[in-house]
């Protein structure tokens, strides 16, 4: 078999959303399943949360906030839970005991210092001809070097190099150690075309795969447009074992993210029956995918995976308690306890929306007459081979938001603290950004494309039909970023029920920063989670109105409300 080788606080909302209902106090209580700051709450009041500290609740990362009881009825509350650090069974007690009598220490081996250098670039065969002389060491030269690269997470293109080194030594044949620790690194880095060839590459040379190698490609598949071949390779490990907890994680994960709930559900179910303890990740996921859902089936669910918590005494991590909190303020009225309609559009909706915009703004728009199809062509072709997004940027437009602070320096800070939170980011430029200048710097705009995926349009092209394109394609689950409000856009749209779809999926999307002290964190603007229109359910109406001294755009919503009850 022949290895072939493939060459948000300083300035008013975008919404204008400041206050609904009344605005409560900044040292409030909130349901847990809790109101927020903006007159809208939860549906269930058996449980309230005060924060930590009296934060302003718009801003996102919400610090988690400590539960009371409190008795039905909105009774006042008898006894806070109060944390209670020193005794036995606390969390960190056990270390704070060691520090307090410390052993001796255990006479470890010195680590082992590497016996050569790792590349950081592809290397030619001379190149890698002269490390290996250089190798001192008594283990497989091959072996050790795609060992430390998949140890340290080296670049895709430098393991590449190896591989095409050692196939051209063995007329085309790679051996399956490296061709799984190959496959790991591109799994890491999300190198899905690269997936793909070594997906293809493995079924054609070997009948069966183990179970580690079965892994990685159930992992590197799911984010694609092939993730159900993930679930045959479950099926596949489910013959001669039972598969991981991680197996069920990442096919769950790969399900939720292409919409298919009842598979995501029936895997969860599956994994319950195996005896496995699901990762907490898996229970976020559900959690995460539930915030955009108006579903009493699906709600009683993520009922049961709470009580699963409680009978298995099991504790989520921090970003999984935020994550139930988030579902939990899913929108309701503080006057009358009566539910909101959430901001997020329905499965049905978003495919409706989502056909509508390419076939009627980015492939029929004549505002993008400076937009060649050959260049539209190369950014959907881009867009295939990668992951689905996360977050989009404008990075032009994000990065001139703040005139007097250099533009690369600001794209640089913004893309940085996304990917530091492992969000997979997309950053659509121009081709002039490339130039080193003053106010784009090379180093930065290096740095730029080490933490995001980059495209960069030619200079007279317009960047928002490939903004639009990719945050389409890439699921509900994505947001993007800029300043632009889309008016043209929705212009576009042939009928009042797209336009109004459009919008609604906009303002449950688009992200805005709000504030950029020199060395503080940026922070983001609040995505309201409940939508802004006139609502009735038969015995109440809830009408957003505008308020006579304050002018309101037509890309705004109103911030008062009025909550009107029949008698009965």
């Amino acid at each position: 078999m022949t290895f072939c080788f493939t060459g948000v606080r300083s300035f008013p909302k975008l919404w204008k959303s400041n206050s609904y209902l009344g605005l409560c106090p900044g040292h409030s209580y909130m349901s847990l399943f809790p109101k927020d700051c903006y007159g809208i709450r939860n549906q269930h009041k058996w449980f309230s949360l005060k924060t930590a500290s009296p934060q302003n609740t718009k801003a996102t990362n919400l610090p988690i906030a400590k539960a009371r009881y409190r008795r039905k009825g909105n009774e006042s509350c008898n006894k806070q839970v109060s944390p209670e650090s020193s005794h036995l069974f606390a969390a960190g007690a056990a270390k704070k005991r060691a520090q307090m009598n410390p052993q001796s220490k255990d006479h470890a081996l010195p680590p082992v210092k590497n016996i050569i250098q790792l590349p950081t670039k592809p290397l030619n065969s001379e190149e890698w001809d002269k490390l290996q002389e250089d190798f001192k060491g008594k283990a497989n030269f091959e072996d050790w070097i795609i060992s430390q690269m998949a140890h340290y997470n080296s670049s895709v293109d430098v393991a590449k190099s190896l591989l095409a080194w050692v196939a051209a030594k063995n007329n085309g044949i790679v051996g399956y150690n490296l061709l799984v620790k190959y496959l790991y690194l591109c799994v890491f880095h999300k190198q899905t075309s690269e997936v793909f060839d070594i997906y293809e590459i493995m079924k054609a040379r070997y009948k069966s795969l183990e179970s580690g190698g079965t892994s990685l490609l159930i992992r590197g598949l799911i984010h694609s447009d092939r993730w159900r071949e993930a679930l045959l390779l479950l099926k596949d490990i489910k013959k001669v074992m039972t598969p991981s907890k991680k197996n069920y994680n990442d096919c769950i994960q790969g399900a939720l993210l292409h919409q298919d709930v009842n598979i995501a559900w029936n895997l969860y179910q599956e994994l319950l029956c195996q005896d496995l303890i699901p990762m907490m990740e898996t229970l976020k996921a559900f959690f995460d995918f539930g915030k955009g859902i108006k579903d009493d089936q699906y709600s009683n669910k993520l009922l049961d995976i709470l009580l699963y918590l409680r009978n298995n005494q099991l504790y989520p991590g921090e970003s999984f308690a935020q994550s139930i909190k988030t579902w939990f303020e899913s929108g309701q009225c503080l006057g009358c306890g009566k539910t909101i309609e959430s901001i997020h559009l329905s499965p049905e909706e978003y495919e409706y929306l989502k056909g509508k915009i390419m076939r009627d703004v980015i492939d029929g728009g004549d505002q993008y007459k400076k937009t060649t199809p050959q260049e539209l062509k190369r950014f959907k072709n881009f867009v295939k081979y990668c992951p689905p997004f996360d977050i989009v940027i404008d990075g032009l437009n994000v990065a001139k938001m703040f005139p007097k602070a250099r533009e690369s320096q600001v794209l640089l800070n913004v893309v940085s603290q996304l990917a530091k939170q492992n969000l997979q980011v997309l950053v659509l430029g121009r081709k002039h950004m490339l130039t080193p200048c003053a106010r784009w710097r090379k180093d930065e705009m290096e740095k730029v494309q080490k933490q995001a995926s980059c495209f960069f349009a030619d200079n007279i092209s317009e960047d928002d039909p490939f903004l639009l394109y990719a945050t389409l394609h890439s699921g509900s689950h994505c947001k993007f970023i800029t300043k632009d409000l889309m008016r043209d856009h929705k212009a576009c749209l042939p009928d009042a029920k797209t336009q109004r779809l459009f919008f609604k999926w906009q303002q449950g999307h688009q992200l805005a920063i709000i504030n950029r002290l020199p060395g503080s964190k940026i922070t983001f603007q609040h995505i309201l989670s409940y939508d802004t229109v006139v609502q009735t359910t038969g015995d109440s109406w809830h009408i957003p109105y505008d308020e006579d001294l304050v002018e309101r755009y037509s890309y705004e919503v109103p911030t008062k409300w009025l909550c009107l009850h029949r008698k009965t």
